[in-house]
């Protein structure tokens, strides 16, 4: 990969010193294109209620995209871009295909979820000429599952893949991918999450 600029952080044995650690990240993260965080400190030996609000707030402070990273996974193979058809989800996508252009060659699936078998998905014409752009192998596909009950789930059937997501815990984030479906694959540690929020 090219050499961009990034910001390595190691949590492990700060967590005890958040509220110290928080500002300066947040300030490092102004100057840094993409930030790389390990998932598993904040879970490690540690509440994981009160570990998920360290995360959230690392998350939500930060100025710049950031890949949540667990403390072992495959090089990613294929790229799961999760669409909700939110302005946040959209940046995300972009950002992703700016920072990592190496990466959009891979296997790509475009994911739209909704438990509404009728709904459709949004504004599909343009998101697939947005994605074609940039994505050479891409394929779109509606789930129709509940997105906060199973979408973990279905993530986890997708081995040596990398997830693509807007926003985690802001206010536009969208109902569909609310709360739950970002911090359970996270939690999890099973494959690396792109966040990016504008």
């Amino acid at each position: 990969m090219k050499n961009y600029a990034k910001i390595i952080l190691s949590i492990t044995g700060c967590i005890k010193n958040f509220d110290l650690v928080l500002p300066e990240l947040k300030k490092e993260s102004n100057y840094a294109d993409l930030l790389i965080l390990g998932s598993e400190v904040f879970y490690k030996d540690a509440d994981f209620n009160l570990t998920d609000n360290y995360l959230q707030d690392a998350l939500h402070g930060v100025n710049c995209s950031v890949v949540v990273v667990p403390e072992k996974f495959d090089f990613p193979e294929s790229i799961i871009l999760a669409y909700d058809g939110s302005e946040d989800a959209i940046f995300a996508i972009k950002q992703f295909a700016y920072l990592l252009p190496e990466l959009t060659d891979k296997e790509t699936v475009l994911v739209y979820a909704s438990d509404d078998a009728e709904e459709e998905f949004p504004d599909k014409t343009q998101m697939e000429e947005l994605a074609a752009r940039h994505f050479k192998n891409l394929s779109f596909l509606q789930l129709v599952i509940d997105p906060k009950k199973y979408f973990s789930t279905w993530i986890s059937e997708n081995k040596s893949a990398m997830l693509v997501s807007g926003s985690y815990g802001r206010s536009g984030f969208s109902q569909l991918f609310k709360k739950s479906f970002i911090k359970d694959v996270i939690a999890d540690h099973q494959l690396p999450v792109f966040i990016a929020h504008k």
